[in-house]
């Protein structure tokens, strides 16, 4: 709890978000979002474009340079707007002064898709991932064979999971942050389990042969090649998650740069070394058809060590759900604040110092996504939403650099970076809807555009009587115990 000066010049306690994530923990919090299950589950989609082993490897180290010039321009944007929130921050400052309506409809929209949509799925798909990589061992043990038994059980694993990362949110950042360096720390001795197993089949037993094939077979056209690098960016993203929490990072203009220069040369070395350890044990056809990769891995070179790869899975899964989850309840509280989502979802509670009407919704929305299924279409018809949102986060950094020319800049950027990676993801923009011309991505426009209708008529023209207002933020305070950020404890 901070405090501050009254008007007497005694010292007061206020309600607020805290900064409780040092160097270690916001590079723990970088690796549980970047590394879910992906790499262990299926990194096949970029071998089956590039075609070759040799280009595949290209295609990762590459795409593990581009995602650090995305980090590196987003680590001068948290040093320059001290806010959490990432993208929604800075388009609001970016854009927001520069017309009435238009201005802060960007933050709007970016909010509208990531709280209602795109990281409730992501959560949901997750934590189902955990739940089977956690169950199946169970189920193969017990002799459970029954398809319909085994699904019951393991969507109730589920959302025991859901019940438990909510509570943790809801209940400490502390307790939190303890968590997930456990869990970071398990997801980096999953992978070295892999690379070292790789390296024993490699270098022990002398299986190069799948690795001497090079390059042979590479897919050279611009579809094969636009297309591997938008599966491996995929693998990469997250690098943004350090920005969400800006206001919970100690000394962010030192500790964001640090953390983005720090963490994602790791992970792109545990990806690449990840990758050649699988080619090095399985041909090209048997990653292509391995239902999870890292498993049929294990089993073939662990032997009775093998259940060390779902149980990594699984710890895995559960530390990028809990961090998925962090950050985006921090959007929903700058949001909040702004006006542009439910005033109550910025307020803290009053003593343990977390947003939790925003954990709670969030909660209640990954719920409803696991209960409904078919979670995977749900995000493929906005996923490419995404990618505009990097790029136009490129586009606020350069207007920054116009209207805030004068600002202290800790850490800056070089331009060039920028504008190569805004080229970059404006081509991941496009390449899906160009290359699938699927009308799911109506679908995300669609969506846009209702959220358009939703600013114009409940934000911008405030059509929502404030009756109705109070005393939906009079029962989250009372239901919640919680009040809006920087209120003096003494007053609670």
């Amino acid at each position: 709890m901070a405090t501050e000066e009254s008007i007497e010049g005694q010292p007061k306690e206020v309600v607020r978000l805290k900064r409780e994530l040092g160097l270690f923990s916001a590079i723990n919090l970088m690796i549980a979002v970047m590394i879910g299950s992906g790499v262990f589950v299926s990194p096949s989609s970029t071998l089956e474009h590039t075609g070759s082993v040799g280009m595949c490897l290209i295609v990762w180290t590459a795409c593990g340079i581009i995602s650090m010039f995305g980090a590196l321009a987003f680590a001068e944007l948290g040093t320059i707007i001290p806010r959490s929130g990432a993208e929604y921050s800075y388009y609001m400052d970016s854009f927001g002064p520069l017309h009435k309506f238009w201005g802060r409809l960007p933050s709007f929209i970016y909010s509208w898709v990531l709280i209602f949509i795109t990281k409730p799925a992501e959560v949901a798909i997750i934590i189902l991932t955990f739940s089977e990589y956690l169950c199946q061992p169970i189920f193969d043990v017990m002799c459970i064979h029954n398809s319909e038994d085994s699904e019951r059980v393991k969507k109730a694993v589920a959302l025991l999971a859901l019940g438990l990362i909510t509570y943790i949110n809801m209940s400490s950042v502390k307790l939190y942050v303890k968590i997930q360096n456990i869990f970071g720390g398990c997801k980096i001795i999953a992978c070295l389990v892999v690379i070292f197993g790789g390296l024993y089949e490699l270098i022990i037993e002398g299986n190069t042969f799948n690795l001497t094939k090079g390059f042979q077979g590479t897919k050279y056209s611009s579809k094969d090649i636009a297309l591997a690098f938008y599966s491996g960016l995929w693998a990469y993203d997250g690098w943004s998650a350090v920005t969400f929490v800006t206001e919970e990072i100690k000394k962010p203009e030192i500790n964001i740069p640090r953390s983005i220069s720090i963490s994602v040369p790791i992970i792109t070395a545990l990806y690449v070394f990840m990758n050649v350890a699988y080619m090095s044990v399985l041909s090209i056809p048997e990653i292509m058809s391995a239902k999870a990769v890292a498993v049929t891995f294990g089993e073939r070179v662990l032997g009775p060590m093998a259940f060390l790869i779902p149980l990594g899975v699984a710890l895995s899964t559960f530390g990028c759900a809990l961090s998925i989850q962090f950050g985006v309840t921090r959007v929903c509280y700058v949001a909040g604040q702004d006006g542009l989502m439910m005033k109550s979802l910025s307020f803290v509670h009053h003593k343990k110092l977390t947003p939790s009407v925003a954990v709670v919704l969030q909660g209640a929305i990954t719920l409803l996504c696991i209960i409904a299924g078919e979670i995977v279409q749900l995000i493929e018809f906005v996923s490419f939403l995404v990618w505009l949102f990097y790029a136009l986060a490129m586009v606020s950094l350069l207007v920054l650099r116009k209207t805030k020319k004068d600002v202290h800049r800790p850490y800056k950027v070089p331009s060039w970076i920028a504008v190569f990676f805004l080229l970059a993801v404006s081509c991941l923009t496009t390449i899906p809807i160009i290359m699938d011309s699927s009308p799911k991505y109506l679908f995300g426009l669609g969506y846009v555009l209702t959220g358009v209708f939703v600013y114009y008529w409940f934000i911008y023209k405030k059509n929502i009587p404030k009756s109705i207002i109070r005393k939906a933020t009079r029962f989250a305070q009372i239901l919640f115990e919680v009040v809006p950020p920087d209120c003096f404890n003494r007053k609670l």
